[in-house]
């Protein structure tokens, strides 16, 4: 009889919930295995196409019932594929409270508690704040409207070393520069040099109770084919003290749900309350001559604009309706963001939505002139997931288009703050006719790419599949880590709460680990690459 591999640690994922957990417990002496579903590329061997075969191997994108969504499908998950903007959640989204009124965080977090996590995480990236120097064309666009409309507009701080970066707006594709510093940059080689064994094309089917003495759960996965991520070649198991969940949150409840039967007891908000970040998508058609005469703008000589495509994807961020003072639903942040080519069909050619004919033609003549605006609202955890596929997170079409069995049906509360935040938009854009606000009409599907609260944190059991300090309820040494941890949305984009978040559960989840068995020691271990 063959021995069983067993490890002290496993980690589902590699993004930001699962990067850094790995490292702090490798660091501080644990034994970490990481498996990742998608494939391990290098720096170098990232792409400059949109050829179906190149970006795709990174990136899934996901069809709900009610919304769709892009995720990150690689070592160092969606740090490698996303825009890289970088900024801290309000103050108010701590103390956010359901239609009830009981609060959704965990009263131990508030904006102030996690503060010094956000300094860790910051400083250990490192981010950039851009200057307007580094700001590209759309967003210098977005910021002059927002003046002329009497708003403020900052540039939006980035984890990208701007000196490298070359500003060629590939980021969806993975930086082949280096510029982007993405989880490949500095946790996972950090965790590596301490011993951390990663191992991608590896999906997780279950998580069930180890037979090993000493260890407490085995974790079963299945290896695929690296051209075509539907076929299965291989497959095992580890058993384990420990085990880290962070395979995003389109995956982290399904895996759980699936394991429910071998687990038992599973938390009943388990793969409920997922929101989208409360992303609302809309487009503007510039006019290039009010663009000029208004706003006083001129890329080249005769060109006031035409710079759509131009730069890194985001540059500038409205804050104003930030304001805790506002009322819930109309708060939101109103960010400059660049979606690729595929866009052009998706915005209303005219005010009654047509999506063919000349209307439509000759909206896409001037995409060079389009500017897209991301609206992240206060949504309200509508979304659902169903009866898990029989293996996998989803059904997979082909190896990067996918089905999930998530339901999402924003409630009225929800459909009241997209329309708010679209109202601000149209206000923004249209003063003195610098441009012509468009709605996202040609999908019923909402888009988002901050897929949050699946399997979220709370001092509430009825409500939150984990407690504050990311484990499984009902489940000792099973945590949850990555942007499915997160109650609520954001305002902002999610990445550096998730990082943050996943930074401070990382010492609690040491200290657990000493209990179950795991010789680690509890003191300070060092930021990766200093020590």
């Amino acid at each position: 009889m063959s021995a069983v591999e067993t490890a002290d640690v496993v980690v589902i994922g590699s993004g930001p919930g699962g990067a850094i957990p790995a490292y702090r417990l490798a660091a501080a002496g644990a034994k970490v295995v990481i498996l990742e579903r998608g494939p391990w590329l290098e720096t170098q061997e990232f792409t400059q196409s949109l050829r179906i075969d190149t970006y795709t191997r990174i990136i899934d994108y996901i069809t709900a019932d009610g919304v769709s969504v892009v995720a990150g499908n690689c070592v160092g998950g969606s740090s490698v594929s996303y825009f890289a903007a970088a900024l801290r959640a309000p103050t108010f989204v701590f103390d956010r409270r359901d239609s009830a009124g009981h609060r959704i965080w965990p009263k131990a977090l508030s904006r102030d508690a996690v503060d010094p996590w956000y300094d860790l995480v910051e400083e250990t990236l490192p981010i950039a704040q851009q200057t307007w120097d580094d700001v590209p064309y759309p967003g210098g666009v977005w910021a002059a409207a927002c003046h002329n409309a009497g708003h403020t507009c900052n540039p939006v701080p980035v984890a990208v070393d701007l000196n490298e970066c070359t500003n060629c707006n590939w980021m969806l594709n993975g930086c082949r520069f280096g510029a982007k510093r993405s989880m490949l940059l500095n946790y996972l080689p950090a965790a590596v040099a301490h011993g951390t064994e990663i191992r991608p094309l590896h999906e997780v089917q279950t998580i069930s109770p180890a037979l090993t003495s000493g260890y407490r759960y085995a974790v079963e996965y299945t290896t695929v084919d690296a051209g075509d991520y539907r076929v299965p070649d291989g497959g095992g198991v580890i058993e384990a003290k420990v085990v880290i969940v962070a395979a995003g949150a389109m995956a982290t409840p399904v895996l759980l749900q699936r394991s429910a039967p071998l687990l038992g007891n599973m938390p009943k908000a388990v793969g409920r309350y997922f929101s989208p970040n409360g992303d609302r998508v809309s487009m503007a058609l510039m006019d290039e001559q009010k663009v000029h005469s208004v706003l006083g703008l001129e890329r080249e000589p005769g060109t006031a604009y035409e710079g759509f495509a131009i730069g890194k994807p985001i540059g500038s961020m409205t804050y104003d309706y930030l304001d805790r003072s506002r009322k819930a639903g109309d708060r939101y942040g109103l960010q400059q963001i660049y979606f690729p080519t595929i866009t052009n069909i998706l915005p209303e050619a005219t005010p009654g939505g047509d999506w063919f004919g000349p209307a439509k033609l000759h909206l896409t003549d001037q995409w060079r002139s389009w500017l897209t605006i991301l609206a992240m609202c206060e949504d309200n955890n509508e979304g659902v997931f169903g009866v898990p596929p029989p293996t996998g997170a989803f059904i997979r079409v082909d190896s990067a288009a996918a089905v999930s069995t998530l339901s999402y049906r924003p409630n009225a509360a929800t459909l009241r703050a997209w329309a708010s935040s679209d109202r601000a938009v149209k206000n923004i854009i249209e003063k003195d006719g610098v441009g012509e606000h468009l709605s996202w009409t040609a999908t019923r599907n909402y888009l988002s790419a901050h897929p949050l609260a699946s399997c979220r944190i709370g001092d509430n059991p009825a409500t939150s599949a984990c407690d504050p300090s990311h484990q499984l309820r009902g489940h000792p040494g099973l945590y949850v880590t990555d942007g499915s941890s997160v109650p609520t949305a954001l305002c902002v984009n999610p990445s550096l709460t998730i990082a943050a978040l996943a930074e401070k559960a990382s010492r609690s989840i040491i200290h657990a680990a000493a209990g179950l068995g795991v010789k680690v020691h509890t003191g300070h271990t060092p930021p990766p690459g200093n020590g």
